[in-house]
């Protein structure tokens, strides 16, 4: 396992799980605390993809700058998980705004818009990002069948994407394994 990826740790109880796909990948990851990550650090690790992991967290709880440009202009492959994927788009210029429910279990259906397969999906978040809110070159690629909320993004012309649900949680069991492989391939 030579190619090495970074897991910035929002905090969540599941790190490990992800840790563990990317590994079954044949990639080795280190997980970094968000809070003690710099882009210098990122940059000294030199990892070939960065994951943002999920949390128990709100996006409303942590300081949400934009990203570091140097960072989008890396060409690095960056993949958010949950609170990843809402960190990330508000990185790109993106909105959020809480739920009147939230989306809480392991049984919510997601459609891939982009290859129309349905995957069965566990969630535990009280924050979406607003589809409406999107800049231009941030395509939806993902929706939830449950409430039409937006479930997952890409950047065009950058190895960046995310998802809101828990990929590495396999309650489809493994409906969503596939981002995983996606990642490490956008490594090259």
């Amino acid at each position: 396992m030579t190619d090495r990826i970074l897991i910035i740790d929002f905090g969540s109880q599941v790190t490990q799980l992800i840790a563990r796909r990317v590994r079954e990948s044949g990639v080795y990851s280190e997980i970094h605390p968000f809070n003690k990550v710099t882009t210098q650090s990122i940059l000294d690790y030199d990892p070939k993809g960065i994951i943002l992991s999920g949390g128990p967290a709100s996006v409303t709880d942590i300081d949400t700058p934009r990203a570091p440009d140097e960072l989008f202009d890396m060409d690095l492959p960056i993949f958010g998980i949950c609170l990843g994927h809402q960190m990330l788009s508000l990185a790109l210029g993106a909105k959020t705004k809480k739920m009147h429910h939230g989306h809480r279990g392991a049984n919510h259906p997601v459609k891939d818009l982009e290859t129309s397969k349905v995957e069965i999906t566990s969630q535990n978040h009280g924050f979406v990002v607003e589809s409406d809110s999107l800049p231009n070159g941030v395509v939806e690629t993902h929706r939830s069948l449950f409430d039409g909320t937006l479930e997952g993004i890409r950047l065009n012309g950058k190895p960046i994407f995310s998802v809101q649900h828990h990929p590495e949680a396999s309650p489809g069991p493994q409906d969503s394994h596939y981002l995983f492989e996606r990642f490490v391939g956008l490594m090259g």
